[in-house]
């Protein structure tokens, strides 16, 4: 490790604070449906889009019709997103001649897309048309992304609100993340990218002639626009195959910096808009701090390992950290940052292949997944998730001084420990008996490309991150076969809904609840004490669920590279 890496990582790190309050003041008037300097020209487009829709923002919904309608969204999404890709031979902006895309590939993309995941199975400049590309995976990305964001807010209106019945309505929040927050900063996004070099064109992929007087085809297309929302919206599918890897998507230092703050900015200020929002923003940064507590644990073991390198390799009188499978250009440092940044926060970006980090440094995005990704984590996803966690906290709270839970004055009762168990239980289940089933089939093991830990941490990894609508790969798995298409699809089907519906529901239980002033007795929430509290709560959870299949991947790789064997 070297003071200029941490250095780096410090910059990044104050940057994201800056934006936590003037982001989260945005994002509460905006959900709020209070005035801002957007709204001269955009409330005219919102108030067309309800009549359109025949919906009104001011009629509130009851959990259950909130659940109802997201779910009917994201179905419809699906349908169509499957529908054009299986279409797509005979659709126009397809200067390619892409074919149509095959069942089971269809289905896991349209899954993966809609549930925020963006895990990708294909490689994009050469399987999608300009068309799915933009009407299809780009619109998912801001809908799935916006869904995200609308849900997190319903369940803060739960914190908030008082003896109601009624959580917002979901049409109303949906329209207000895409056009009021998504939309704006896309588009200075993607002008940016633009002048950093990243293509914006429907024109045809550019034929060139090597000096060697090979004919070369470089893929081009609309990436700046995808670019844009797959990073703020934390969804991670990249137009190449390469993903942020690649110099069109990633041009240099600066882009690279942009990118790893754009995946954190709207999941952090998210913290400041329910501080706000129950009128305490200390229990917002008490949450952020938990955040930050883990992510930079997390970062500074990925750092340590990838530096470290292979001490194989340095018995070969070769020094300096382990760049295998990292660009050159970013180095050490920002590979391991990017890394922690990206499954922290459910994006799936990369600009390094996770399969080619040593065993400690590969650990740290699986726990970072497995954990739930509430470390910032996915927009709206991670903080939804990170409360299921603090219901949980002041549960265990309450046992331990031997009085009812409450939180912002809230009782915590049976029904919404229930919830969250539910919801935080449906992860791991998904990840594990998906994992185990694959290590006993042969079609699963077939598409690993590592014998021994590593080929199992391969698929660990691949359900870990569908189930927790990551989208980031440990490479090495060929995961484009109908078993891995159709049971990692199921896996990010359960991860998304199957702790969104339990949310909704503690939102709908606690928004009828009354608040309770406080007392003497009542526990503070938004001190050092409630901080340690939340990240233990979140740490024994996962460790208690995942340490027996992470000591048959990642750890024992580990230390079988200490002894001088290698996978």
């Amino acid at each position: 490790m070297t003071l200029f890496g941490w250095i780096q990582i410090l910059v990044f790190c104050g940057i994201v604070i800056l934006l936590v309050k003037p982001l989260g003041g945005y994002m509460t008037r905006v959900f709020s449906g209070e005035r801002t300097f957007l709204s001269p020209i955009l409330g005219p487009v919102e108030r067309g889009l309800y009549r359109l829709a025949g919906t009104n923002d001011r009629e509130e919904q009851h959990w259950t019709t909130y659940a109802v309608g997201m779910l009917l969204f994201n179905l419809a999404g699906f349908l169509l997103l499957y529908a054009l890709q299986r279409l797509q031979g005979g659709l126009p902006f397809n200067p390619a001649g892409m074919a149509a895309v095959p069942p089971e590939l269809s289905f896991n993309t349209a899954a993966s897309f809609m549930t925020n995941t963006n895990w990708q199975n294909y490689g994009g400049e050469s399987t999608m048309s300009y068309l799915v590309q933009m009407a299809g995976l780009t619109v998912q990305n801001f809908v799935s992304a916006a869904t995200g964001i609308a849900i997190a807010i319903a369940l803060i209106r739960g914190f908030a609100r008082a003896s109601g019945r009624s959580i917002g309505n979901f049409w109303a929040d949906l329209t207000r993340a895409t056009l009021y927050v998504l939309l704006p900063l896309c588009i200075v996004l993607s002008l940016v990218y633009v002048a950093l070099g990243v293509p914006q064109t429907i024109g045809g992929y550019v034929q060139a002639t090597t000096l060697e007087g090979a004919r070369q085809t470089i893929a081009v297309g609309p990436v700046a626009s995808q670019l844009a929302i797959k990073i703020l919206g934390t969804n991670g599918g990249g137009f190449f195959n390469a993903n942020s890897s690649h110099p069109f998507e990633n041009p240099g230092a600066i882009s690279n910096l942009i990118q790893m703050v754009s995946i954190f900015a709207i999941g952090a200020g998210l913290t400041n808009v329910f501080g706000r929002m129950v009128g305490d923003q200390r229990q917002g940064w008490a949450i952020f701090a938990a955040m930050g507590v883990l992510f930079l644990a997390g970062v500074a073991v990925c750092y340590w390992a990838e530096a470290a390198g292979n001490p194989l390799v340095h018995a070969l009188g070769i020094e300096g950290g382990n760049m295998e499978g990292k660009e050159v250009r970013f180095g050490v440092a920002l590979s391991a940052l990017f890394a922690v940044i990206t499954t922290a926060a459910s994006c799936g970006a990369v600009n390094a292949m996770h399969g080619s980090f040593t065993a400690l440094g590969g650990l740290i995005p699986l726990i970072n997944m497995e954990l739930g990704e509430v470390i910032v984590g996915g927009v709206g996803a991670g903080f939804y998730g990170i409360l299921l966690f603090v219901v949980i906290a002041i549960f265990v709270a309450g046992l331990m001084v031997g009085r009812t839970p409450e939180y912002i004055g809230k009782k915590i009762e049976a029904k919404e420990v229930k919830m969250a168990m539910l919801a935080i239980l449906c992860l791991p289940a998904a990840m594990l008996i998906f994992t185990a089933i694959a290590v006993l089939l042969p079609t699963g093991v077939a598409s690993i490309g590592t014998p021994g830990p590593h080929g199992f941490s391969e698929i660990l990894y691949a359900y870990t991150s569908g189930a927790a609508n990551n989208g980031s790969a440990f490479a090495g798995l060929s995961g484009n076969t109908p078993w891995y298409n159709v049971t990692i699809g199921l896996a990010m089907l359960t991860g998304r809904f199957l702790v969104i519906i339990p949310a909704l529901a503690i939102a709908g239980s606690l928004v009828a609840k009354k608040i309770h002033p406080a007392s003497a007795g009542t526990f503070p929430t938004h001190g050092p004490l409630f901080v340690g509290l939340l990240v233990g709560v979140i740490l024994i959870v996962g460790g208690l669920t995942f340490f027996p299949a992470l000591a048959v991947g990642p750890i024992v790789e580990h230390f079988a590279m200490q002894l001088g064997q290698t996978f």
